[in-house]
């Protein structure tokens, strides 16, 4: 595993195990959160990392989140995922710079792809 780099999952639901056992598989590092506070409280950002984000969440919403991100001048790929999301929100969120906007349920391979896309990113230093 690359400790230079991590995946970071912040999801409410079940979907966090499951892709944390997919990007483990890959051999990525990985940290789930099962809440945006505690993604901000506790989350590392001074390495090269991508971040997971559900869109519908309890208190602060993946969106919420990533406009906090932005707020703070944190520059890091947001690969959102949602089971409720339509063409106007994945609009609004790459317009705003994420890196990609996936429905669930996901195909395993093209949501693996689009994280080591945005672990490549080179846009970013770190975090």
């Amino acid at each position: 595993m690359s400790a230079d780099r991590v995946v970071y999952v912040v999801d409410d639901d079940a979907v966090r195990s499951a892709v944390r056992l997919l990007f483990r598989t890959a051999d990525l590092e990985v940290e789930t959160f099962a809440s945006a506070a505690a993604f901000l409280r506790d989350a590392r950002l001074d390495r090269r990392c991508c971040v997971l984000l559900d869109i519908r969440m309890p208190g602060m919403t993946g969106t919420d989140l990533h406009d906090e991100l932005l707020g703070r001048g944190v520059r890091v790929p947001v690969i959102f995922i949602t089971g409720h999301g339509d063409i106007p929100m994945a609009v609004e969120a790459m317009r705003k710079g994420a890196y990609d906007f996936i429905e669930k349920p996901f195909d395993d391979d093209q949501l693996l792809s689009q994280v080591l896309g945005a672990l490549e990113d080179r846009k970013q230093d770190t975090c």
